[in-house]
């Protein structure tokens, strides 16, 4: 199974998070977020692929440890990158992050990508 990470600011529109999901070059089987950052424009970009959209709750990223590390993200979430802990997370365990975060020119959206267990 391939999750997409999705980070984003809630100003994000659907091109913004197509051009992160487009960045990290793969085709995922799932989407996952943050359940605090679900947007219309996320939950539009999942039904338009075809694959499910998957809400992590904020206290199951606390404490992943993610190769890109964001200090205002670490203050906040305890994590260094939501996009890259929302991949694992949701891939399941023994889950590896394939791409690291890469963001949108405007910043508006991040992306990474997992590989978990195929369920």
């Amino acid at each position: 199974m391939i999750v997409a990470g999705i980070g984003l600011r809630r100003q994000a529109t659907l091109a913004d998070l197509r051009c992160a999901l487009d960045l990290a070059g793969v085709t995922p089987d799932r989407l996952a977020a943050l359940d605090t950052k679900a947007t219309p424009p996320l939950s539009e970009l999942a039904q338009q692929m075809g694959i499910p959209l998957i809400l992590v709750p904020e206290q199951d990223v606390s404490g992943i440890q993610t190769p890109t590390q964001s200090t205002r993200i670490i203050a906040r979430f305890a994590t260094g990158s939501l996009a890259e802990a929302v991949a694992l997370r949701a891939a399941g365990a023994g889950a590896t992050l394939t791409i690291s975060r890469v963001t949108s020119p405007n910043g508006m959206a991040t992306a990474a990508i997992a590989k978990g267990p195929t369920p």
